[in-house]
């Protein structure tokens, strides 16, 4: 019987390494410092995760939880290799 498990659409084997659930706990905590990494102007996934020193599956797990909620915002054209860059978005205190 052929092996069906990435044709009935399951996601491929993530890296191994941290549980999903600490990195997503992690987000809180890297928050700042991703703002504070943006501050200098936009940058990509995997040039944030460098900038961090983190593995870019982490980084990309906290940059859409951070954009979900209106701290980042992409920008609309994708580089020549085809990352989309993240910008800082101005928040008002209330």
């Amino acid at each position: 019987m052929p092996d069906v498990s990435q044709a009935a659409g399951r996601a491929a084997e993530r890296p191994a390494g941290r549980d999903l659930r600490e990195v997503i706990r992690d987000e809180h905590l890297m928050r700042r410092r991703i703002l504070e990494v943006l501050g200098e102007g936009p940058l990509t996934i995997p040039e944030i995760a460098e900038a961090l020193e983190r593995p870019s599956h982490e980084v990309l797990l906290w940059v859409m939880g951070m954009r979900k909620y209106g701290h980042v915002a992409e920008i609309k054209e994708a580089t020549d290799e085809g990352f989309y860059q993240y910008q800082a978005v101005k928040r008002e205190e209330a």
